[in-house]
């Protein structure tokens, strides 16, 4: 699916996610990527190592806690989860949590979309996508 937006120029946008079979992917300013990734506005990361939703370990969530700077405050983290929604055991996300950054478990069609819309407003988010 392609989604449209207000295209800029230095900010990391979805343009399309989807699936064939079992293998998804995503699109990033138009540049598909098959493995999973971490998406925040001004920041592409494409070295996440979590296969799958049963590779999510504490240091999975120790990663993306240092991507919480002073320049970049984190709020919220959207985790998708692939296809399927589900949700990790909170002692994964502690790290996170404990300084004040919310994790939101959906799928990973719509923590694309719902990315999109905060990153519009000017949130700060980021989106750990298990492609």
């Amino acid at each position: 699916m392609k989604l449209h937006l207000t295209t800029t120029t230095d900010k990391q946008l979805f343009t399309g996610y989807g699936f064939e079979g079992d293998l998804g992917w995503v699109e990033v300013n138009k540049k598909r990527y098959a493995r999973s990734l971490i998406v925040l506005p001004g920041e592409l990361i494409t070295d996440w190592q979590v296969a799958d939703f049963n590779n999510l370990n504490e240091a999975s969530f120790d990663f993306i806690a240092k991507l919480n700077t002073a320049q970049f405050k984190l709020e919220v983290v959207l985790l998708g989860t692939g296809q399927a929604h589900q949700f990790a055991h909170p002692r994964l996300s502690r790290c996170l949590t404990d300084v004040g950054i919310s994790v939101e478990y959906m799928t990973t069609d719509a923590a694309c979309r719902t990315y999109n819309f905060l990153m519009a407003e000017g949130r700060a988010v980021a989106a750990a996508l298990i492609v």
